[in-house]
């Protein structure tokens, strides 16, 4: 049997070794963003990158109770006093393509259209252009626009503000910017949500596009514990959702023969 292959940590009887650094050395001398980079990128963080990827796992930690993730992960810990895992990880299993994973799929987007552009001479502009139109023809919606709370994510403004402080704004952060546009001239107003801005600045940090599902999920495990917590130590177990409007088949009367 071939043993298991891996190029991110080894370690002997008295050392640790991530991508060749000591753990020693990492505990002293960096932060935990430097190790997400370091983990996903096998590199270390510029004072840039960490500061713009410490504002994206803050804007992602958590939205509220309501949202499916936190909610999952409160139900889950309604009924189960006797796993945290368990919560979390029912926390984490909500997240997917409508929720915290349009991140992946926006940055998608962003390597497809900036690799149009390269391929056929045209500006970002001209490429997002093209983009929303197939998006149009195929009746799909364009990841990373839109969300059903804010009119305006106030994290999109930071995070691009920080991305240009630190110099780090991209290809990335110019093709959402004229996705958004395009998107408000052919389709209707379409603000940029987290996914959107998030997906374009790990881009224009060289991450891959699974990251951007990899990152929130990161960022969310936080706010999951901070919610699980709360459910233990503020509410009663097994809560039950009362506000429950059935819209079935009524009650009708049983017919069938008594047993004599």
């Amino acid at each position: 049997m071939e043993p298991w292959r891996t190029a991110i940590v080894t370690s002997d009887a008295t050392n640790i070794w991530v991508r060749g650094h000591d753990i020693a050395s990492l505990m002293r001398g960096a932060t935990f963003t430097d190790m997400v980079v370091l983990l996903h990128l096998g590199r270390m963080a510029t004072p840039g990158e960490r500061r713009l990827l410490d504002a994206i796992l803050i804007g992602v930690a958590d939205h509220g109770a309501g949202a499916p993730s936190c909610a999952t992960a409160r139900l889950a810990a309604s009924g189960n006093r006797q796993s945290i895992s368990a919560a979390v990880a029912a926390g984490v299993l909500a997240i997917g393509d409508e929720h915290g994973g349009a991140g992946s799929n926006c940055m998608e987007l962003i390597r497809e259209g900036l690799a149009l552009a390269r391929e056929q001479g045209i500006a970002a502009d001209e490429a997002a252009r093209r983009m929303v139109a197939r998006a149009i023809d195929d009746k799909r919606r364009l990841p990373g626009l839109g969300h059903r709370v804010h009119t305006h994510d106030p994290r999109v403004d930071t995070l691009f503000e920080l991305a240009k402080v630190e110099g780090l704004a991209g290809d990335g952060v110019a093709f959402m910017r004229a996705l958004e546009s395009e998107a408000r001239t052919r389709i209707k107003p379409l603000p940029m949500n987290v996914d959107g801005a998030l997906a374009a600045v790990l881009h224009d940090m060289g991450f891959p596009p699974a990251a951007g599902k990899f990152i929130f999920i990161i960022g969310r495990v936080a706010g999951l514990t901070a919610e699980v917590a709360e459910e233990y130590a503020r509410e009663r177990p097994m809560r039950i959702k009362v506000d429950v409007e059935y819209d079935g088949v009524p009650p009708v009367e049983d017919h069938a023969p008594k047993r004599s």
